[in-house]
């Protein structure tokens, strides 16, 4: 009698709750249509209309583009360039996700256990900012102030480097921007120096959320703070790590600027990106639908990782 008077009591609560609760009035919609025309517009509208480019051929995007059906597509994965291109994006993707993801927890957890009780929130704070500035200077920027440093003629390393006697001139110190494999590692550095504050500061917000009694609780036992790291910290800061792996992994799959800025693809095809390839077909030969497949095959490739990525985070986020 107990059991059915206090469930029949929750449904009579219930119900009064759901008749309680003001009907949806639509007032909303009024507040969304802005944002959803401009979306439309700016989003869907444009998109449509670059896959429709893609199956033309419409040299300078001048006159009426001619329909070709796939043969774009079927010239872009036989394209030996299209193909290093995406290989120099997985490449981009160690640089701007899996290390600033490692680096970012390591360095957030150094400030938060050792910096901030040793020396004081302040002094947490102001080497967060410090890490953080570069996501502050716009990627382009960044990217020029660079391509001014590594300058093989009059960059601040190679100047530095003379001036302390490891090479005789700048013009046998390195080539860092105009040598193939020392072009690659200097916009990989330039890209982890970019992404690395913006992955302290999700996990540095992770900890603060996190439950400390653990760690306490763990360190009582002697626990070394590598494994705590390990098998606490990493696990509490799991949903920050699917969204930075997530917005970090797209970021380095579209990467436009610094690579535009610093090298321009270059020299040759070394460090050409499909960002970059569309543009260059769009714009500095004038094949407009090719560029568009490029840039076509691009974005259904990011929509698919951020789907398969966000089930991923949805599936752990049920698991635990």
């Amino acid at each position: 009698m107990t059991v059915a008077t206090t469930r029949s009591e929750l449904k009579r609560k219930g119900a009064t709750t759901s008749q309680a609760r003001p009907a949806s009035t639509g007032l909303y919609w009024p507040w969304a249509l802005p944002g959803l025309i401009a979306f439309t517009v700016v989003v869907v509208v444009a998109f449509l209309w670059n896959v429709y480019l893609s199956f033309t051929s419409w040299k300078q995007g001048l006159g009426t583009p001619k329909w070709i059906g796939l043969d774009n597509y079927i010239k872009l994965f036989q394209d030996d360039t299209f193909w290093q291109s995406f290989l120099h994006s997985v490449v981009f993707i160690v640089s701007m996700a899996v290390v600033p993801t490692g680096l970012g927890l390591i360095i957030a957890s150094a400030l938060f256990d050792y910096i901030a009780p040793r020396f004081g929130n302040g002094s947490s704070a102001a080497v967060r900012a410090a890490f953080f500035l570069p996501q502050i200077i716009p990627i382009a920027v960044a990217g020029l102030l660079w391509s001014w440093m590594l300058s093989s003629q009059q960059g601040t390393f190679n100047v530095t480097m003379v001036q302390w006697g490891w090479f005789p001139s700048v013009d046998q110190a390195p080539n860092w921007l105009g040598n193939a494999g020392l072009a690659m590692l200097s916009v990989n550095v330039v890209l982890i120096w970019i992404q690395i504050g913006y992955t302290v500061t999700i996990f540095m917000s992770g900890l603060a959320r996190a439950d400390q009694s653990v760690h306490e609780a763990a360190a009582i036992d002697g626990a070394s703070w590598f494994q705590r790291f390990r098998m606490i910290t990493i696990n509490q800061l799991a949903p920050e790590i699917s969204v930075v792996l997530l917005t970090t992994t797209v970021a380095a799959l579209k990467v436009f600027a610094p690579v535009y800025v610093m090298t321009q693809g270059g020299p040759g095809t070394a460090t050409n990106v499909p960002a970059y390839f569309s543009y260059f077909n769009f714009i500095q030969t004038g094949k407009v639908g090719y560029g568009a497949a490029i840039s076509t095959v691009l974005a259904l490739l990011l929509i698919v990782f951020a789907i398969f990525l966000l089930r991923m985070q949805t599936r752990q986020g049920e698991n635990r």
